[in-house]
């Protein structure tokens, strides 16, 4: 029996002056001939590293932002995924909110398996989120998103996705704890 590795991510929802997301489109490795699918800045951590720790240098590496202010982790989530030579890996996501004033971004700090894999970056508005038909993780960022937008978050991250699949009916937070 193959052993399933875990991995503990920081996943960004960063977010620019106008309210955007960005969001990176790529394939999975154990699937590079997949169709595209969009997902949120991010990354696995370090050994040592703590998920807000994570989610800045992730931010750096994939955007080349260094102003990003770091907030609450607002959301949760778990999936079993395969790596690229088909063995299963147990993610366990932390969705961490992070405000930036933008600018150009840069790829000049990505890894090799995101130049491969990944085709491209772009702010998202709200709107756009609802009205787009391509696939984007996770699955109810659209859902989600408005009261990230509105500094609503609750007492602790909301578990969006366990292993089984995304939590139905949407949670919403309990209470407001400011925005970021």
């Amino acid at each position: 029996m193959t052993e399933v590795r875990e991995r503990r991510t920081a996943r960004v929802l960063l977010l620019d002056p106008d309210d955007r997301i960005l969001l990176m489109r790529g394939r999975p490795p154990s699937d590079p001939d997949s169709t595209p699918v969009w997902f949120t800045v991010g990354g696995g951590a370090e050994p040592g590293e703590t998920v807000l720790q994570t989610a800045a240098r992730e931010i750096l590496e994939e955007t080349g932002l260094a102003d990003a202010r770091l907030g609450v982790v607002a959301w949760y989530g778990e999936s079993l995924l395969s790596d690229r030579k088909g063995r299963p890996v147990h993610f366990k996501e932390h969705y961490v909110v992070a405000r930036t004033d933008g600018g150009e971004l840069s790829r000049a700090g990505w890894q090799p398996l995101e130049r491969e894999f990944v085709d491209e970056l772009r702010w998202w508005t709200l709107e756009e989120l609802r009205m787009t038909s391509e696939t984007v993780y996770p699955e109810s960022l659209a859902e989600l998103l408005p009261d990230v937008l509105a500094g609503r978050f609750g007492g602790g991250p909301l578990v969006i996705r366990t292993l089984e699949g995304p939590v139905l009916p949407i949670p919403r937070p309990t209470r407001s704890d400011g925005a970021v």
